[in-house]
């Protein structure tokens, strides 16, 4: 039990006085930059999607 206390107690300490935090600035700035990415890169795979679906449902009725 006592190495399980012990081992609370260091991570207490590391987390609080060796651990470098970012700025909260920093961090709202990532956060942006990984929304702003995920959108392009959710509009870039719809758009692809878009593109196999009609060129799949032309090709099947036969319209080209």
């Amino acid at each position: 039990m006592d190495k399980l206390k012990t081992y609370f107690a260091e991570s207490w300490d590391e987390i609080k006085n060796k651990v470098t935090w970012s700025k909260y600035s920093e961090l709202q700035s990532s956060a942006i930059l990984v929304l702003v990415a995920s959108t392009l890169f959710a509009l870039v795979i719809g758009a692809i999607d878009w593109v196999f679906k009609t060129g799949l449902q032309i090709y099947y009725k036969g319209e080209f």
